[in-house]
């Protein structure tokens, strides 16, 4: 089964008309995308959208063999023009089948939004599932058949493919491929690291696809560090490497500072942010957490982890750090890498990057900053992946 994407973009298109932002002033050339809008085999048009001829006429392609029109999401403005020749546009019911005379058959999936997904088996047996913007399917059950190749809104809706993923609709050997894509991520680079993250790739307006053939995407890392200064949006990061995955478990190292409204403040907006299906735990106990096998592990943060070890080790005491103290905690430091070298579970953990900024006027401060900065960097040597998150920017600085 043959998939031709005539645009890979969000509906109002990649820049958006008329918008002054940013991502749209730099949406240019390959990174400038049509609303989207899939070939399949010649025969089947899923969503029409303005200069479907054109599209199909630079992509070295011809409409006049659609067979069948399939519309999978509302549209906002003007109606667009049906193409001299091709069939008026339909949408199937949700639950029911349609089987096209070339041979393939579509199935409509419902949604949680406005809007039908739709499953394509082609004559070949190779199964496509399309979703439009905005959507992810409703009711799946598991286990599930993996499909072929996914095409669908990972930036917009990454919990859709985390849906996927839980019943087994997605595998290891599908193609996610987004679509959808608008000027909430600038496009080029950071488009492309973060659908790597997912497991899922991005692909210039008229490429031409074979489901089922083996596409490379790069592998999602295991271990990864997250590391930024305060509001840098190092949690947002790490939060969003994971949020296409089902089962996480937050790890919160911070403790409920009884009474602290601004702490519980902190603390509820993470919450809020996170997937229904994530679960959380409240401890500094981390290796035997690594040791076990299960979903990835979210650690938000490490820089509160060494809090809690040097009050464990009495590391703000002079005397204490000298008898025994210092040893004590590179012991702790050395489990806890030990740990993460390692666990067999996905791995994303956060801290804070200190050492960039005024040399603290305490000892006990100075202390704290040497001991991040040293445990930061044994982390880091056990992690495929490191991060550097400035001023919600993210610069890899590994993998």
């Amino acid at each position: 089964m043959e998939l031709t994407l005539l645009g890979t973009g969000a509906p109002a298109g990649l820049p958006r008309p008329d918008c002054p932002c940013a991502a749209c002033a730099c949406a240019l050339g390959p990174d400038a995308r049509a609303a989207a809008s899939v070939l399949v085999d010649g025969a089947l048009l899923l969503d029409l959208t303005p200069g479907a001829a054109f599209a199909a006429a630079r992509a070295g392609r011809s409409l006049t063999g659609v067979r069948q029109v399939l519309l999978s999401h509302p549209h906002d403005g003007p109606a667009v023009e049906v193409p001299a020749g091709l069939p008026q546009p339909g949408r199937v019911p949700d639950g029911r089948e349609l089987t096209l005379l070339t041979g393939h058959r579509v199935r409509a999936m419902a949604l949680d939004a406005p809007g039908t997904g739709y499953a394509v088996t082609g004559p070949d047996g190779q199964r496509l599932l399309y979703l439009p913007p905005g959507g992810a399917p409703a009711g799946l059950e598991a286990p599930a058949e993996p499909y072929a190749t996914v095409v669908l809104d990972v930036l917009g809706r990454p919990d859709a493919l985390a849906r996927l993923r839980e019943t087994g609709a997605v595998g290891p050997a599908t193609d996610v491929v987004a679509v959808h894509l608008d000027h909430d991520v600038p496009p080029g680079p950071e488009v492309r690291r973060r659908l790597a993250a997912a497991g899922a790739r991005a692909v210039p307006d008229g490429t031409t696809l074979e489901a089922g053939a083996y596409e490379e995407v790069p592998d999602v890392p295991r271990r990864t560090l997250v590391l930024g200064g305060a509001r840098s949006g190092k949690s947002v990061e790490a939060e969003r490497r994971l949020e296409s995955f089902p089962e996480v478990l937050y790890v919160a190292t911070g403790g409920s500072r009884n009474g602290d409204t601004e702490w519980a403040a902190r603390v509820s907006a993470h919450q809020e942010r996170r997937p229904g299906s994530w679960r959380t735990v409240e401890t500094c106990d981390l290796v035997p957490l690594l040791k076990d096998d299960g979903p990835p592990l979210l650690v938000d943060c490490l820089s509160l982890w060494l809090t809690d070890a040097m009050d464990t080790v009495g590391a703000w005491d002079d005397a204490e750090w000298a008898d025994g103290g210092e040893r004590a905690l590179r012991d702790r430091v050395r489990a806890l890498t030990d740990a993460v070298r390692e666990t067999r579970r996905t791995l994303v953990a956060v801290s804070n990057e200190v050492g960039s900024g005024i040399v603290p006027a305490t000892a006990s401060g100075r202390r704290y900053r040497d001991e991040l900065g040293r445990l930061n960097t044994a982390f880091a040597q056990e992690c495929e992946q490191v991060l550097l998150v400035v001023a919600g920017q993210t610069l890899p600085l590994r993998g």
